[in-house]
Order: structure tokens, then sequence, then C-alpha cells
């Protein structure tokens, strides 16, 4: 079983940064890789960065020039950070743990962040 907790969520201007973290806990023997998803209102979750536990990056090619995700393998803790935020990147930012391998089984009970113009 593993437990995520959420932080760093907020309020922000327009072209202000925001950084997220989430720290899993709990009985496991590894994580297999962690990400960050969003969900806006009235649209889909999206994943918006993953990173393994070795540090292989994926990003959607439409924020990778604005967000780094990044990894603390002591810690099992998973950062996003964001900069040049826009109101479209308003939502509920949730992560997520692979711990075997076998796709996303643990999420985060979500985080609001939230851009102004």
């Amino acid at each position: 079983q593993v437990q995520l907790v959420e932080s760093g969520g907020g309020l922000v201007q327009t072209g202000g940064s925001l950084s997220l973290s989430c720290a899993a806990s709990g009985s496991f023997d590894r994580i297999n890789k962690m990400g960050w998803y969003r969900q806006a209102p009235g649209k889909q979750r999206e994943l918006v960065a993953q990173i393994t536990s070795d540090g292989n990056e994926y990003y959607i090619d439409s924020l990778k020039d604005r967000f780094t995700i990044s990894i603390d393998n002591f810690k099992n803790t998973v950062y996003l950070q964001m900069n040049s935020l826009k109101p479209e990147d308003t939502a509920v930012y949730s992560c997520a743990v692979d711990h075997l391998g076998w796709g996303w089984d643990y999420w985060g009970q979500g985080t609001q962040v939230t851009v102004s113009s």
C-alpha cells in the first residue's frame, strides 16, 4: 500500500511560478515511476509529466519548456516546478505512482493550482 501526500498548490498570477511536491510512504520495496496529472474544469484528465526512478523524464509537448519534473528516490518524492504559468494551467494537479511497472496504481488527493490573468 502506498500513500501519497501532495503540497504546493495555490493561487499565482500569470507568469508566476509554483512548485508541487508529492511524497510517497507506505509498505513498498520500490517505485518504478512517479508522475503528475491535471484536470481542468470540464476537461479530461491529462498526463503532465512523468519520471522513472532512474531519471527518465517525459512531458507533454506543450509543457516541456515551462515545467520540470524531478524525483528524490531517497525521499520517495516527486516534484513539479512550473514556470511562466498561464491561466490555462489552472487545474487540479494529482500525483500518481506506478510502483511495480504495471501502470499507475496509486493516486494523490489532488492540489488546486489557479493562475489568475
